[in-house]
């Protein structure tokens, strides 16, 4: 299954509709949807790696435009939208402490979360919701989602033939690191 599932996404990656798509996922990552856009980004630049860098770049500048939208749930938003977001991310509780400490180091956590497999969307919606300052916002987002998806794209170019391969001799060892480090990124949220 997980094979078939590979190969359709190894197709998918090489579509011409695959660049929209990845910046519907990257964007929509960014406040509400929970599966990160490198499920995605990987494959495509797996088998496209001349796009590496348009790929990168497309889901940078959808990934902080989705941000920006989570920005605007935290800010104006935050009890219809943003609140139910957090909660349901175990983040409830500690909101009201969380943002009396948020902005003295809202600059880094906007970066350790657009590197990190953290989910973005939490830093978003809290950016918004503290009244953290946007440009300083939308800076380190580009900062860090840049980060994030050239560092990737740089490798899988530099390395994508032998990573492929090991992808695809490993695929079951590969899918569950990933799933563990998805998870791993939804306990922090729900236990930091």
């Amino acid at each position: 299954m997980l094979k078939r599932l590979y190969d359709w996404t190894m197709r998918l990656a090489d579509h011409p509709q695959a660049l929209w798509a990845l910046a519907l996922v990257s964007f929509v990552e960014s406040s509400v949807f929970p599966i990160p856009p490198d499920i995605m980004m990987i494959p495509m630049i797996l088998a496209a790696p001349h796009r590496a860098w348009l790929i990168a770049l497309v889901a940078m500048v959808s990934s902080v435009a989705g941000g920006v939208l989570g920005y605007a749930i935290g800010a104006f938003a935050f009890e219809q939208l943003g609140q139910p977001i957090l909660e349901s991310l175990g983040k409830g509780d500690a909101m009201a402490e969380f943002n009396t400490r948020f902005n003295d180091f809202g600059f880094w956590a906007v970066l350790g979360a657009g590197i990190t497999p953290f989910p973005y969307k939490v830093i978003t919606i809290m950016s918004g919701w503290t009244g953290m300052p946007i440009a300083t916002f939308v800076a380190t987002s580009i900062l860090a989602r840049g980060l994030r998806f050239f560092i990737v794209a740089a490798l899988l170019w530099k390395f994508g033939s032998p990573i492929r391969n090991f992808i695809e001799k490993r695929l079951g060892l590969m899918f569950t690191l990933f799933l563990a480090i998805l998870f791993g990124g939804f306990l922090a949220v729900r236990f930091l």
